[in-house]
């Protein structure tokens, strides 16, 4: 069941609870919390590591030499059409909007990696933070133990820079899970290792150490960093502390239990997939139902530059079955309104297929998917011309992207926060232009 908004009265739960039968309240009763308009929105994040073939995914080139061999398949929405092998998307494409013109000059994965992230290049002494950072500092709520920033498999080796809190501080960097391990089709052999991937380490206190005790050391701990702190004031000491409050804070055991998935439903896990990504998806789903503004997962391995077509259609076999059952999951505990969920890698792969059946790095035409919340469904924005080789239609940069994204949260996108050089820096570029057609 959603979490209750400070807005949602004891009395709305006594008038939701009489309007509706015995058997049907509680879902009613998430669904009328989840809608609150008062509820601040959320963001999940679903990051194509290694940039995926957007071409075979949302914007297909029939009877064209660099179609490939996928069809399109029609979808829930009038004329819009995926790929084949994502028929549970096709079925929910009216929460979706395909934006086609992406458009970047960066085909290097390090820096394209860190432009789809931060909204910029690197820029010197200059610290930028993550998306996900600066989302979480819009709509981080009080009262919540759990990080206002959490990512999920993330693979950081293309741009370890561009996963963190950058200028805006530890409070807002994220809390990392599965940290590096795949999560691809195949991963484990075929044995469902998630659960294991997906523990928090070192939440439960040592052995023999009661909960007072525990108390106590920790009050100790908090009276000497005190006077460390105030004698050496930094951003190290500030880490420091905030790195141990947080840790407290997850100590909790109802905080901790976001992260137990066995509290699912075995048929609900299933249907997202018993992979790493399927089940992070749920967890994402239970940590945004829980107050967590931004959750990030990662589905890797879409650098295919050999057997691409292959590796597509096993990618889409996890993809497909887990976002399209965390939207649907969403939408029945009344979250789908209040939750923006964002597609996409750092860029897409070239039309022409290479002599091994595979697609090269290509930024200059590709694909972004917005979905859920704040988000006008059911449409492709921008068109790329026969041959997929550039946009012909609404060409989209990353601050427009960025800007769109923050447009559908309810965040101002030329917000200004101080770097750590002293100058302040929008939370997207002056130059965005928000992809107002897909916006609600």
């Amino acid at each position: 069941m959603s979490r209750f908004d400070a807005h949602f009265s004891r009395r709305d739960a006594i008038k939701l609870a009489t309007t509706v039968s015995v058997s049907g309240w509680l879902g009613n009763l998430a669904r009328a919390a989840g809608t609150n308009p008062d509820r601040k929105r959320s963001c999940i994040l679903l990051w194509m590591s290694g940039g995926p073939a957007t071409i075979d995914l949302w914007d297909l080139k029939p009877g064209h030499a660099n179609g490939g061999p996928y069809k399109e398949i029609e979808t829930a929405a009038p004329g819009l059409k995926f790929g084949e092998h994502l028929p549970k998307l096709a079925a929910q494409a009216k929460n979706m909007a395909v934006l086609r013109g992406m458009s970047t000059k960066e085909g290097d994965h390090g820096r394209a990696t860190y432009l789809l992230r931060t909204g910029t290049l690197p820029q010197g002494a200059i610290d930028f933070p993550a998306v996900g950072a600066l989302v979480a500092k819009e709509l981080k709520r009080d009262g919540v133990d759990l990080p206002p920033f959490v990512s999920i498999a993330p693979q950081r080796a293309f741009a370890q820079n561009a996963f963190g809190p950058g200028f805006l501080g530890p409070q807002f960097s994220p809390l990392i899970v599965a940290d590096g391990q795949a999560a691809r089709v195949g991963a484990g052999g075929g044995v469902d290792t998630s659960d294991e991937q997906l523990k928090v380490q070192n939440l439960g206190r040592y052995g023999g150490v009661s909960g007072s005790q525990a108390d106590d050391r920790l009050s100790l701990m908090r009276d000497l960093e005190a006077g460390f702190v105030d004698s050496r004031p930094g951003l190290a000491a500030d880490s420091h502390k905030n790195a141990y409050e947080a840790a407290v804070r997850l100590m909790k055991p109802e905080t901790a239990k976001a992260f137990d998935l066995k509290d699912e439903k075995a048929e609900l896990r299933d249907r997202y997939g018993r992979n790493l990504f399927g089940q992070g998806c749920l967890l994402a789903r239970r940590l945004v139902e829980r107050g967590v503004p931004f959750v990030e997962v990662t589905l890797d391995g879409w650098d295919t530059h050999a057997q691409n077509f292959d590796a597509v259609k096993n990618l889409c076999g996890v993809l497909d079955p887990a976002w399209s059952t965390l939207m649907a999951d969403l939408k029945d505990r009344g979250l789908l309104d209040s939750t923006t969920i964002v597609w996409m890698g750092e860029f897409g792969r070239t039309p022409k297929i290479n002599a091994q059946k595979g697609r090269d790095h290509f930024p200059d035409a590709w694909s972004a998917v917005v979905a859920g919340g704040g988000v006008k469904g059911g449409q492709a924005v921008g068109k790329t011309n026969a041959a997929g080789t550039k946009v012909e239609d609404r060409p989209t940069s990353v601050p427009d992207l960025l800007a769109t994204v923050c447009g559908a949260l309810g965040i101002d996108y030329k917000k200004q926060n101080m770097s750590n050089v002293g100058r302040p820096i929008r939370i997207v570029d002056q130059a965005a232009q928000p992809v107002t057609e897909a916006l609600a």
